[in-house]
């Protein structure tokens, strides 16, 4: 019984990376860029709620609010970061110059945050209030069975927009070659913003989950599961969606074991040592694709 609540936690937490490693894979599979500071949208969407539910203390609206501002304000904040930071560097064609930024952009965010709300840890109000359900004698708690749910729905409506509309079309043939996009008529630019906004609300999403499961916030809260995050995207083959999704649940399924059985300060050593062993046994991931480049 002890295992099967450990596998479920996995799950849950798997389905937190899922859900930010999608943001990993879009952006990298469009814009061929990784935005190091996706993680950092994560906390900004976290503070977001923390501080409009406070406002709203009284009132019974206030986690609808905070959710739904919170991802206002992340998609903001990555629209706004690609267009200022990262656009006018990807049209120089120095993507060493991109890494570099991103990493500058959530430095900034940490540090934005540290002086706005300080370094001390706050408590997170969880936004699932259900107590979950019992079987036998295995509980499963409402934020875990909700964060499931919420991880499948975002891959499905994912897959269903990549495949079934312009925009997603549009993102489908950007990622395969801009040049020959823009050729066709494709505003290349608009995409990789589109790309950044999705990516930026799905971190909303999974700083809300996240806290609700780990009930403390500061600013590094984003900065540890985003890379996490990009393990897992990198386990599945970054670039790919439902990858992302694997990679997530097989990470968060690995450390939550290692955890439990191994130990609890060694937890993190093996998500990275899963990283080093992909990287020598399979470098594209469990779902990449090995791409040939013409000379």
């Amino acid at each position: 019984m002890n295992f099967l609540t450990y596998l479920i936690s996995g799950i849950s937490l798997g389905s937190v990376y899922a859900i930010i490693a999608l943001g990993y894979t879009m952006v990298y599979g469009i814009a061929k860029m990784l935005n190091f500071a996706h993680g950092d949208f994560i906390m900004v969407g976290c503070y977001a709620i923390f501080t409009i539910v406070g406002a709203f203390s009284g009132s019974g609206l206030g986690m609808v609010i905070g959710v739904i501002a919170a991802t206002v304000i992340c998609t903001a904040v990555g629209v706004l970061t690609e267009r200022i930071a990262y656009r006018p560097l990807r049209e120089a064609g120095s993507p060493l110059a991109v890494l570099i930024t991103a990493i500058g952009v959530s430095y900034l965010l940490e540090n934005l945050a540290l002086l706005i709300f300080g370094s001390d840890p706050k408590s997170f109000s969880s936004i699932i209030k259900w107590e979950g359900i019992t079987i036998a004698s295995l509980n499963i708690p409402g934020v875990t069975i909700v964060t499931i749910c919420v991880s499948i729905i975002v891959l499905v409506l994912l897959q269903l927009f990549i495949h079934k509309t312009k925009d997603g079309q549009a993102m489908l043939a950007a990622s395969q070659d801009r040049g020959a996009a823009t050729l066709m008529g494709i505003n290349v630019n608009r995409t990789i913003s589109l790309t950044f906004a999705i990516g930026s609300f799905l971190a909303a999403i999974a700083g809300a989950l996240l806290c609700s499961a780990y009930p403390t916030l500061n600013p590094y809260t984003g900065a540890m599961p985003g890379i996490k995050a990009f393990v897992a995207a990198v386990l599945g083959g970054i670039g790919s969606i439902p990858g992302a999704m694997i990679g997530g649940i097989v990470l968060g399924v690995i450390e939550i074991l290692g955890r439990s059985y191994v130990s609890s300060q060694l937890s993190d050593a093996i998500v990275f040592a899963v990283l080093i062993i992909v990287l020598l046994v399979k470098p594209t991931g469990l779902l990449g694709k090995q791409i040939q480049e013409k000379v």
